[in-house]
């Protein structure tokens, strides 16, 4: 399905170096953010308190939020578990305070506004469970962008697996100096959005990529010089990239904007990546294939007329 087709198409190529020198600004940017700020790490890495409440009717989430936030916990995660009345509360380590000490002072706090709340469990999470978490969540982004390379070595060149890995990193990294830069929460929900982002990049990647091969082992575009090429895959696949995109960045910013709190953070950088993702994979990776020097050679196999043989 197409919403629009354009009939000449748009030079890409001929602006592929503004676009990279933008992408190597934001890209050190991002790079900069994360060494000087570095990452705000949420519950789940730094270690602390979680605390299962149950209340005897539907949990007011934001006002237990607030009531915590007066504690001083303004970086506490709260959200309902399993029913509406059923609440996790999720504190960060503060220095002086035990455990039970900190769940019994946010008890008593939460008291005040509902005297029938009811403490079901209290668990410590040492930081050392955190740092397993975050060496876990590298290590996978390691093995996904791998995978990527992998694939598509094996389903088209090496040279476009090293371009889609070059600008799906260039994706990661911005959506992590995104929340260095403005110290938003880096919790598991955000890397499991990271993750995704890699995923999602990669199938715009691999549709531009098939249209250039496609392309490529058309005889219509024998004599065509490979910016051209490259010109018209990205057109021809325009009108899908609008309506995939599109629909996907609805869903997500519903989240943003109706998901509360809890998801507020996964569905952001869900829509920092969705956006990146697409610039990169037309405007990055594509420029950097071809850059690589891929050529007809590379990708039209066994497209070749077999020569007659000669007569005796």
């Amino acid at each position: 399905m197409e919403f629009f087709r354009i009939k000449r198409d748009i030079p890409f190529m001929r602006y592929a170096l503004i676009f990279n020198v933008i992408s190597v600004i934001t890209f050190l940017i991002a790079v900069g953010a994360l060494g000087i700020r570095g990452l705000h790490l949420g519950v789940d890495f730094t270690g602390g308190t979680v605390m299962e409440l149950k209340y005897p009717h539907p949990a007011d989430i934001h006002q237990i939020r607030e009531s915590v936030a007066r504690l001083g916990f303004t970086d506490a995660a709260v959200q309902n578990f399993g029913t509406a009345t059923d609440v996790l509360v999720r504190l960060p380590v503060k220095p002086g305070l035990t455990s039970a000490k900190l769940s019994e002072t946010v008890l008593a706090e939460l008291s005040k506004a509902e005297p029938a709340v009811k403490l079901q469990r209290v668990e410590f999470v040492g930081p050392q469970v955190g740092k397993e978490l975050l060496e876990n969540g590298a290590l996978a982004l390691l093995f996904v962008s791998m995978g990527i390379v992998l694939y598509l070595w094996f389903r088209f060149e090496w040279k476009f697996g090293v371009a889609a890995i070059i600008a799906n990193l260039h994706d990661v990294v911005i959506i992590l100096g995104f929340f260095a830069l403005f110290q938003w929460e880096f919790s598991l929900p955000v890397l499991a959005a990271v993750l995704a982002v890699l995923g999602y990049s990669v199938n715009e990647s691999v549709v531009v990529f098939d249209r250039v091969r496609e392309n490529f082992r058309n005889r219509r575009f024998r004599n065509v010089p490979v910016p051209q090429v490259i010109d018209n895959a990205i057109t021809a696949t325009l009108s899908r990239t609008m309506i995939t995109h599109g629909c996907t960045e609805l869903m997500v910013l519903s989240m943003l904007i109706f998901g509360g709190e809890t998801l507020f953070y996964f569905a952001l950088a869900l829509t920092i990546g969705i956006l990146f993702g697409i610039y990169s994979s037309v405007l990055v990776a594509s420029p950097i294939v071809m850059w690589l020097g891929v050529s007809r050679e590379d990708l039209a196999v066994g497209d070749k007329k077999a020569q007659p043989e000669a007569v005796v």
